[in-house]
């Protein structure tokens, strides 16, 4: 018989909010050190004494709660993850606001929103503006919210078949749980244990791999600290203001394409979502869809490209040519992870060419989004496949209406009703995409600006704020209840749709 399995003692029996808040206090102590190496006392000071004060907090809480162990099961965990986005930024954003002295609050908050649901978005134009110590906790707040998001979707999305998972075959009604075997009888607070003992030593080794790389390609310590952090957590954070302006050049941007394809497929660093036997990734059919993507639009693009370089003579310029490919086969998988990184050549396609590449394109391949259970965010691509796989089926319909389907593997890994779940999902996102923009609209955006931050904000791809309008939008701008929207929906693109309805449900609670 399978022995119980015991609750986990010390802090680990505090609630998730209250961990996860305390693992923020000592991270705050990471820019305190790096500022007092710099002599930056001011930002030193600041960064010290709110973690000082955060785990005080902490500490207070736990004590005052004594050996009661709120049970709060699986709605619970995903309460807490609410509270993280929304409540946390609020004592993340002390520090910064202070550090800075000439900023407000509110700004403080909103890059702390977008940090931690790795938007990207960024407030701060000028990367001048900033210490470099608050480069490294920007990068690092987003750092750890890619982190969280690969727990909880084992830990907390999984079990409760949210976040793509309702679209598999194990996220059916009587499908059974889609996390793995010695977790099905867990506790919540034991499998966050589990899952965050087996993910972060990958996590923080592929970051520590990549910052390495990225140093050896001649990329200064904390530019390239932050580029490694971001790519990691899709969040599209930059020290210098993007990669165009980083010192690696080619060289750091291949090794961060390669790097970028984590974002593809969860199957890419795990396979604790799925059972045996479903674990090759070159049948999986997120990672597939994503290849097709990443070398398909670069290659119409090309050719597009290609015929109005010929016709102003100017298609003899091989190098120019290559480098235009690369710098859209970069951009197109930057977005499609929605890190949000444009490539330092994204410009010679348009200058090779004497086109213009529309933004609406990188718009598309951001709601497109990358696999389910990573920390891309967007539709995701599973959901985009198993439409893919419905339209197939009802065109054979049309020509064959008695016809049984024939797909066999290609759909094992996706519920009988998968694409109508992922139906509705889009329909949700469509709906949420286009409440948004209405808000938005309505405190005083233009429709092209409103489409293009609700897009962002929801994909939480932060960087189509420069880059997709045919003008950059400038986010401090923006008027401050423009700014809130943009917080609910940074967070509502990172829970997604589903999560906010199941919170809402009172059967979840009761049960």
């Amino acid at each position: 018989m399978r022995r119980p399995v015991k609750a986990p003692i010390g802090v680990l029996r505090l609630p998730l909010f209250l961990l996860i808040w305390g693992i923020a206090s000592l991270a705050m102590w990471l820019p305190a050190v790096h500022a007092l190496v710099l002599d930056d006392h001011h930002t030193s000071r600041s960064f010290f004494y709110a973690g000082v004060a955060g785990l005080v907090l902490v500490v207070l809480i736990g004590l005052s709660m004594g050996n009661r162990v709120p049970r709060y099961g699986m709605p619970g965990q995903l309460l807490s993850l609410l509270a993280t986005f929304t409540v946390l930024p609020l004592f993340l954003a002390v520090p910064v606001q202070d550090a800075l002295v000439s900023t407000r609050f509110l700004n403080a908050y909103f890059d702390m929103v977008s940090a931690i649901t790795t938007t990207g978005a960024d407030i701060w134009g000028d990367p001048g503006r900033l210490p470099p110590s608050v480069h490294l906790w920007r990068a690092l707040v987003g750092w750890l919210g890619g982190l969280l998001m690969w727990v909880a979707a084992s830990a907390v999305l999984a079990p409760m078949s949210l976040g793509g998972f309702e679209v598999t075959a194990k996220g059916e009604p009587g499908g059974g749980m889609a996390g793995p075997l010695h977790m099905e009888r867990a506790d919540p607070r034991r499998q966050l244990v589990l899952v965050t003992r087996t993910l972060a030593p990958v996590y923080a080794g592929l970051t520590l791999v990549l910052w390495l790389l990225l140093m050896i390609t001649g990329e200064q310590a904390l530019a390239g600290l932050s580029h490694a952090m971001s790519v990691m957590a899709t969040s599209g954070i930059s020290a210098t203001g993007g990669v165009e302006n980083a010192a690696s050049g080619l060289a750091g941007e291949m090794v961060m394409f390669l790097f970028m394809f984590f974002a593809l497929s969860r199957l890419t660093f795990s396979s604790d979502t799925v059972t045996a036997g479903e674990g090759r990734l070159d049948k999986d059919p997120e990672f597939r869809t994503g290849l097709l993507i990443v070398f398909g639009v670069p290659l119409l693009l090309f050719l597009r490209h290609w015929v109005a370089a010929y016709e102003v003579d100017a298609g003899q310029d091989l190098l120019q040519a290559l480098r235009a490919l690369w710098g859209t086969v970069f951009t197109v998988l930057s977005f499609l992870s929605t890190t949000g990184f444009e490539s330092a050549h994204w410009e010679a396609a348009q200058a090779w060419s004497g086109l213009e590449t529309p933004g609406m394109i990188l718009l598309g391949l951001a709601v497109f989004g990358g696999g389910v259970a990573t920390t891309a965010g967007g539709v995701k691509l599973l959901r985009v496949y198993a439409l893919y796989l419905n339209g197939l089926r009802e065109m054979e319909r049309l020509v064959h209406p008695s016809s049984v389907s024939g797909e066999g593997n290609r759909t094992k890994r996706l519920q009988k009703n998968g694409a109508f779940v992922a139906w509705v999902f889009f329909m949700l996102f469509a709906l949420s995409l286009a409440v948004v923009s209405t808000a938005l609209a309505a405190v005083g955006s233009d429709f092209e600006q409103s489409l293009v931050l609700a897009v962002a904000a929801l994909s939480t791809t932060g960087p189509l704020a420069e880059a997709a309008g045919s003008t950059p939008i400038v986010l401090n701008l923006l008027t401050a209840p423009a700014k809130l929207i943009l917080c609910i929906a940074m967070v509502l693109g990172r829970l997604e749709t589903l999560a906010f309805i199941a919170l809402l449900s009172p059967n979840l609670w009761r049960s």
